[in-house]
């Protein structure tokens, strides 16, 4: 089909060129060979009479006028495929759709893992593939490279729907054997121990950030890459980390370790999940999203934390309700 006498079948070509920088490694990802690749390259080079790419050193980079187009082809692409999978009917217990979603690893074991458990049964042909958050996760959603990021309230754009999925405490979390939760913990007792946080390579996690407003010196001794590291690196140690609470109780229920409360004011977390406007008549997405505020809502509220002691038996970790009857659900 040609638009304006161009082929739109080069819109897919010229869009996978601008994103791998390379004819080999373009045509690989749309299963073509390389010759039917450096062809199409030709056919878009005589169309906008310009060099799409250009060879430097080992490197192929977009000339100025691609760069300017990159952004609307990729747009227009993502439009078109939206409309698309809106128009389809969606059937959880016969779909075989893939669902992206950006989620850290402790709202994946939170919130994500019990809600999979029922998906399992209620949507067995459905896959849902896992990212962690990046700096490139926004750009991701407006692309519809993603169609769930789901991320602290401050982290989430105002340009799409947003849902509020739940709100998290943070608690203090450290090593069942340290003396510092034989009493009540005290703001000089936590700035005064070395502590264990989970650094983001591009940014800062909500606690982090928090902390920082509080403009108080403390002892960073070890800096993770996930938050399901945190709780590990404490058992035999004196250090102390600042765990979200729902997370925190589950490790406790795993490891040697204690809770107390935090001994300061600290805001609480509200965790969103947001989708591409676009996709707002989407059934699918649609029935993902009443699961995942389902699923949200069923988890129950931990107990106010208290300083846990050696003698003292753990209980297990707060079980969410079943959603099974709620994703089988789906709004059309």
């Amino acid at each position: 089909m040609r638009f304006n006498r161009l082929d739109l079948n080069l819109l897919v070509v010229l869009d996978a060129l601008l994103r791998e920088r390379s004819v080999t490694r373009a045509a690989r990802s749309l299963h073509l060979s390389q010759p039917a690749m450096s062809a199409s390259l030709a056919r878009l080079r005589a169309y906008f009479n310009d060099d799409i790419l250009v060879p430097q050193g080992k490197r192929m980079l977009p000339t100025a006028h691609a760069q300017h187009l990159a952004p609307l082809v990729a747009k227009a692409l993502a439009d078109i495929e939206m409309r698309i999978m809106c128009a389809a009917v969606f059937d959880p217990e016969t779909s075989q759709r893939r669902f992206r979603v950006c989620a850290s690893d402790y709202v994946t074991v939170v919130l994500l893992q019990p809600l999979l458990k029922q998906l399992e049964k209620a949507a067995p042909g459905i896959c849902i593939e896992i990212s962690a958050p990046s700096p490139e996760a926004a750009q991701e959603l407006e692309r519809g490279e993603i169609d769930f990021a789901l991320a602290p309230e401050q982290y989430s754009s105002s340009h799409h729907p947003r849902h509020l999925l739940f709100e998290e405490k943070h608690v203090v979390v450290g090593c069942r054997d340290n003396p510092v939760f034989r009493g009540e913990l005290t703001a000089e007792d936590f700035f005064a121990q070395g502590q264990v946080i989970m650094g983001v390579g591009h940014g800062q996690s909500f606690a982090e950030r928090e902390m920082g407003e509080l403009n108080r010196r403390r002892r960073i001794d070890v800096v993770c890459a996930s938050f399901l590291a945190v709780p590990w690196m404490l058992p035999g140690t004196r250090r102390i980390a600042l765990m979200h609470e729902r997370l925190a109780r589950l490790m406790v229920s795993r490891l040697p370790l204690s809770i107390a409360p935090l001994p300061f004011d600290f805001p609480v977390m509200r965790e969103i999940v947001q989708y591409h406007s676009a996709r707002a008549e989407d059934s699918g997405m649609q029935w993902l999203l009443a699961a995942l505020l389902e699923q949200a809502a069923a988890m129950q509220a931990p107990p106010e934390p208290v300083v846990e002691t050696l003698p003292r038996k753990r209980s297990a970790a707060a079980v969410p309700k079943s959603v099974a009857a709620a994703v089988r659900q789906h709004p059309q």
